[in-house]
């Protein structure tokens, strides 16, 4: 088992001046497998994930993917985020390029490819989040919902072992949702090894192998989506899915 894990957390601590963030996370995910971190606003889940790919620098603790410990002084994290997608709840698309030229920049500069190579991967992915008759169009010309599918295109494009998903569809108009959580579902089905955090709880329900819930920068629970999400052990769980699942009610 060892050999599948492809992230691997340890006594992970993220500080921002006296605000204690992230408190001594434990994590291992392995290789295909799509964990859902789900939690309250402030509960330290976008803030552990960006401690994965480094976009913010713990305080204490290891972080190691796909073999390399990334918080390593001595790591090329340039080199280390290679590996990993990023995906965020903003786009971050580039206004100035259409859609081929948002997909091509990234490996024609970091991976060195040649324009054709470039291109004939862009368009693979852009077939697979079904947008491929939208490849001349720029971002300003596209729906959200586009733009964010777009956005996890040009991840794939530089082929990642890991896909890091901040809350996705959390910018989005809910009519545009559905087509982003369904490329998120074919990426899993492809056995795509995923790390999401989402306030969608159905799909978290039906997509996720394992589903943690956060509070306070401690992972409060964490099992199969069956178990966290519909027979919670913890209070702090139940209370928070009842806040979610059904809102305006008390909870007890």
């Amino acid at each position: 088992m060892a050999d599948d894990v492809v992230i691997s957390i340890r006594d992970l601590h993220k500080s921002f001046g006296s605000n204690e963030v992230l408190r001594g996370i434990d994590l291992d995910v392995v290789r295909g497998e799509v964990v859902c971190i789900i939690g309250p606003s402030g509960s330290g889940k976008s803030t552990l994930l960006r401690c994965v790919n480094l976009l913010e620098v713990p305080s204490g603790g290891t972080v190691t993917v796909d073999g390399t410990e990334i918080t390593d002084p001595d790591c090329e994290i340039d080199d280390a985020r290679r590996t990993m997608g990023m995906v965020f709840q903003q786009f971050n698309l580039f206004t100035n390029l259409d859609v081929l030229g948002n997909l091509t920049i990234a490996p024609r500069r970091v991976l060195r490819r040649n324009r054709a190579h470039a291109e004939e991967i862009a368009r693979a992915n852009l077939a697979r989040v079904g947008l491929s008759e939208k490849e001349s169009s720029f971002p300003g010309q596209l729906s959200g919902g586009q733009q964010q599918r777009v956005a996890i295109a040009r991840a794939l494009t530089m082929e990642p072992t890991v896909m890091l998903f901040d809350e996705p569809t959390s910018a989005l108009d809910p009519e545009l949702v559905g087509d982003v959580l369904d490329v998120m579902r074919s990426l899993a089905e492809e056995g795509m090894t995923m790390l999401v955090v989402t306030h969608e709880i159905q799909f978290a329900r039906e997509v996720a192998d394992r589903v943690l819930f956060i509070d306070g920068g401690v992972i409060v629970e964490q099992g199969r989506p069956e178990a966290v999400i519909t027979d919670p052990q913890q209070e702090r769980t139940r209370n928070f899915l009842a806040r979610v699942l059904h809102p305006g009610q008390k909870t007890a």
